[in-house]
């Protein structure tokens, strides 16, 4: 599994509904899920950013596919990167010439 970190941000529509936010949270875990990934951490954060997820899926298209739906319902924007682990790291420095 691939690890990304999504950044989020609140559209007016999700600030002004954000009671229904930990709702929306179990719906995307389960969006997530039925993709055949997850969302290991979330974590809400104050600054450029209202919140960040770190996810795995199996690929840049799953994850491309589920940012996309999250932010078609109008309450997120996202920004996301692929991450690497710190064992995919050594493995990537390792293979240098």
């Amino acid at each position: 599994m691939n690890t990304y970190v999504i950044m989020i941000h609140y559209t007016e529509q999700g600030a002004r509904n954000i009671k229904q936010a930990p709702t929306r949270l179990d719906a995307a875990k389960k969006l997530f899920e039925s993709m055949g990934a997850n969302i290991r951490e979330w974590l809400l954060t104050f600054g450029q950013y209202d919140a960040l997820m770190i996810a795995e899926a199996p690929d840049d298209e799953t994850i491309a596919k589920l940012t996309l739906t999250l932010c078609s319902l109008g309450n997120v924007g996202t920004e996301t990167v692929r991450a690497f682990t710190e064992v995919e790291y050594r493995r990537l420095i390792e293979g240098l010439p």
